[in-house]
């Protein structure tokens, strides 16, 4: 039989030929999920021998992460600014730049919001970070995906969060006559079409293209979330929106025409413009 350790450097091997970006790590997370163990605990287990059911188990998951499904599909989960969220085809794997835009978001409201709304909520991540930040304030969540918004259910559930948020079948502002929020957030489709084709496989070829790329080079959503968003925001209210870096001049030039008291670009990690804000 193999021992732990064994089948962590067999796999590593496996994944690295494949291409795999840290391809220790990745077979170290797979390893440990089909044992049951953290990725720390398989340190004191190295000698361990590996049953035939859990290498049978192992085995699909690491065919699986060959073929460059993204790992987060693979173990079914991801983690999300302190929350452990339900991961499919259905929605986006989240990433540390939508964990910036919830962070940004929240640190620029002068006072806590009655009222949120996250447009186009995926996996529901950042309506259940934001559920979770601000325990007082009413929730909405829409996706035009009815699959999505079954996911983001199950993932309120599973957070603990059922009941705090309102999920709403919705093209962006469509099903929201009439109602508006003092803080709204969204991570829109915004690459371009080439992007995703020169995108990992694990994008290209396993992420909801819909959920990705927009038109006119990646800014049609967020031209058209910007353009209504005015209407359905309170007074004072600020608009936080993820976007491509190289958005930032059209996304500034229509707040300005259309009406917002001011706008802010934020830089992500990489210092590169990441985060678009607006306010009424």
């Amino acid at each position: 039989m193999l021992s732990v350790l064994e089948v962590v450097k067999k796999t590593s091997e496996f994944f690295a030929s494949k291409g795999i970006e840290s391809p220790r790590l990745n077979a170290e997370l797979l390893v440990g999920h089909a044992l049951g163990l953290r990725r720390m605990d398989l340190y004191l287990r190295f000698e361990q021998a590996v049953g035939d059911a859990e290498l049978a188990a192992l085995r699909e998951m690491v065919r699986r992460r060959g073929r460059r499904e993204p790992l987060q599909y693979v173990l079914g989960h991801a983690d999300f600014h302190g929350l452990k969220l339900k991961v499919d085809r259905r929605a986006l794997i989240p990433r540390p730049e939508t964990e910036l835009l919830v962070e940004t978001a929240v640190g620029r409201m002068a006072s806590a919001p009655a009222r949120i709304l996250d447009l186009g909520t995926g996996s529901g991540a950042i309506a259940l970070a934001l559920a979770r930040a601000y325990p007082d304030a009413a929730v909405v969540a829409t996706d035009r995906s009815p699959d999505c918004l079954v996911l983001a259910a199950e993932n309120a559930e599973t957070n603990g969060l059922a009941g705090r948020v309102e999920f709403v079948a919705s093209d962006w502002f469509q099903g929201l006559l009439g109602r508006t929020f003092d803080l709204i957030v969204s991570n829109p489709p915004y690459l371009s079409q080439e992007e995703v084709r020169d995108a990992a496989p694990e994008v290209r070829e396993h992420e909801p293209h819909g959920a990705l790329s927009s038109d006119d080079g990646g800014f049609a959503d967020l031209s058209s979330i910007l353009g209504e968003a005015l209407t359905h925001l309170s007074e004072g209210g600020l608009l936080a929106l993820e976007t491509g870096i190289s958005h930032h001049p059209r996304a500034t030039e229509i707040a300005a025409r259309s009406g917002y008291a001011r706008s802010e670009s934020v830089r992500d990690l990489s210092g590169r413009d990441r985060i678009f804000l607006a306010w009424r």
